[in-house]
Formats: structure tokens, C-alpha cells, sequence
């Protein structure tokens, strides 16, 4: 979404990051409110409000979107529960536990050296190699 946000030149309101998302307006305003608190974002009312990024992109890192979203799971597999009664259950997670922490480690540090400014650039360098954009057409492709 900061992506997209960084491509506008004026406030993004939540229904329109929505459209881009494909989601609900209330799914955005709750993401973009941990993203307000941590200060990556800020917002603003009425007539011509909405969204804008409250920092510069290379200040932001993929670990501070992360932390500001509420620093969700990150692998859908793993412990189902922190003490489980099935011995099989027990067997599984002494055998994933190391590991998935150890996987969770690495990713976390490459979101620390991943910064906004060098998606944007990244994603800029892959528009300039296609096609001109049509009016109304967007950048991302289904």
C-alpha cells in the first residue's frame, strides 16, 4: 500500500488503497493505524483527505512496516499450541521449533535491509522496461 501511496501525489483516501488492495476500507484503516502510530503515516479529514507517507522511503524498512502492522505470524505452519497434550503433537514441535525459530530470525533481519526507497526503485526500473501505461490502466497486473 506505501507503495502505491508513494506513486499519488496527494492524500490516498481508504477506499481507493481498497480498490488497489482489493479489500475492504475497513481492512486498510486498520493496518494503516498501527502504520499512523509507529509514525510512517499519517492522515488527514474532510474534502481532499486521506493517506500520505509521514516519512522519507528510505527511512522505512520492511521491518518497521512489519512491527507496525502488529508483527503477525509469519510461517502458517508451526506450533498450534505452546502445550499440547498429543504426544505426536509434542514429537512435531520438538522437531520444527529450532528450526522455524532460526527461519523466523533470517527473515526478520532481511526486512531490516529492505527499505522502501529501494522497492520504489525497483519497481520504477521494472515499469520503465514495459509497455507505456494506458490512462486508467494500472502498474501492478493480475
Amino acid at each position: 500500500m506505501l507503495l502505491h501511496m508513494a506513486e499519488q501525489n496527494r492524500p490516498v483516501t481508504s477506499e481507493a488503497l481498497a480498490r488497489m488492495m482489493r479489500t475492504n476500507p475497513v481492512v486498510i484503516r486498520r493496518i494503516m493505524a498501527g502504520l499512523r502510530d509507529q509514525g510512517h503515516v499519517r492522515s488527514e479529514k474532510g474534502h481532499g483527505g486521506g493517506w500520505t507517507i509521514a516519512r522519507d522511503l528510505g527511512e522505512i524498512t520492511l521491518r518497521d512496516i512489519y512491527d507496525g502492522i502488529g508483527s503477525p505470524a509469519l510461517f502458517a505452519i508451526g506450533n498450534r499450541s505452546e502445550a499440547p497434550a498429543c504426544a505426536v503433537e509434542q514429537a512435531v514441535n520438538a522437531a520444527l521449533d529450532g528450526s522455524m525459530r532460526e527461519a523466523e530470525t533470517l527473515l526478520l533481519a532481511s526486512f531490516e535491509t529492505v527499505t522502501l526507497a529501494a522497492l520504489s526503485a525497483d519497481f520504477r526500473q521494472r515499469l520503465a522496461q514495459r509497455a507505456p501505461l494506458q490512462p486508467g490502466e494500472s502498474s501492478c497486473v493480475d
